[in-house]
């Protein structure tokens, strides 16, 4: 597998910025209509995930030379337009998945330690992320995607 060239790394990480911000709006958004007080509190804690994911994002970006992008994923519009919460959380944990595969592809062409590290880091946590939130599901009654 080539490494990334530098304008491709820059790319690779403006994509996981845009992923992630959508990701942290969309489970902003779920927080603050959950009707219940656990399900309000599991997306609260991946939003502070996201939210810590696209600061390091930014930080790589700007260490490698790049301008952060300032969009959010098209996904964040997705999530708003479900109107079932649970099929809502469902949604965004296979977006949570969608990262968690794009990472487990790509990162291995970043040849700096440190930064795989990171991203490695961030790939651990959808994978938390993922399991929490499937618990909470099937909880509820609600049939989840496998497990990343």
């Amino acid at each position: 597998m080539q490494p990334y060239t530098p304008d491709e790394l820059l790319i690779f990480l403006n994509e996981m910025l845009e992923a992630e911000r959508a990701g942290a709006k969309a489970l902003l958004h779920i927080s603050k209509e959950a009707g219940e007080k656990n399900v309000a509190a599991l997306a609260m804690q991946v939003h502070h995930d996201e939210a810590r994911w696209c600061a390091m994002l930014i930080a790589a970006i700007r260490l490698h030379g790049g301008t952060p992008s300032d969009a959010t994923g098209a996904f964040y519009e997705k999530v708003l337009a479900i109107t079932d919460m649970k099929a809502r959380l469902a949604f965004v944990n296979r977006g949570q998945g969608w990262v968690v595969r794009k990472l487990q592809a790509l990162t291995p062409r970043v040849e700096e330690p440190d930064l795989r590290a990171m991203l490695q880091a961030m790939l651990d946590a959808h994978v938390v992320n993922i399991a929490s939130a499937n618990d909470a599901l099937q909880r509820r009654g609600h049939v989840t995607a496998p497990r990343a």
